[in-house]
């Protein structure tokens, strides 16, 4: 699919909805910031990040799954049955959409993408945490075409 490509080649679009747009096909549904916020039972969030960017950052109570070599028998020795919410999430969406697919064609089927990734969740005034579970302004966006996609957060391109 070319997901790392897309920091080299430049953007075309303009919004994170752009991208979402471009790059997925809506196959696994999204949660939106504000519908994430309101649930009454917290979801089982996945960061579909590598490993790099969730040590900087990540939503309080995430699991690292990661992206590059993930395997869906990772989630076997996660407390989670079939039928459990899961929220899956990156930088934007796109990665996560296809975790969440794998996710899907296993049988898990209340997986959702939060639409806009860790940078919408920071934009719309989420907090994120650091490796030592405390609070941080800190978010990895790659590049400086991604980084403009993060409006609110201090930009880290390690």
């Amino acid at each position: 699919m070319g997901i790392y490509l897309l920091c080299t080649n430049g953007f075309s679009q303009t919004s994170i909805k752009d991208l979402l747009n471009k790059y997925n096909d809506h196959s696994v549904p999204y949660i939106y910031v504000d519908e994430l916020t309101k649930l009454k039972t917290p979801p089982f969030l996945l960061d579909t990040r590598e490993k790099e960017e969730y040590d900087i950052s990540h939503l309080e109570h995430a699991i690292h799954i990661g992206f590059k070599g993930f395997k869906v028998s990772k989630t076997a020795s996660l407390p989670i049955d079939k039928e459990t919410m899961i929220v899956v999430y990156c930088s934007v969406g796109i990665r996560s959409e296809i975790i969440g697919k794998k996710l899907l064609a296993k049988g898990y089927t209340a997986v959702y993408n939060l639409y806009g990734g860790i940078f919408e969740w920071t934009n719309k005034g989420g907090k994120v945490y650091s490796c030592q579970e405390q609070p941080t302004s800190k978010i990895h966006v790659n590049s400086k075409q991604w980084g403009s996609y993060l409006l609110k957060g201090t930009k880290v391109y390690e």
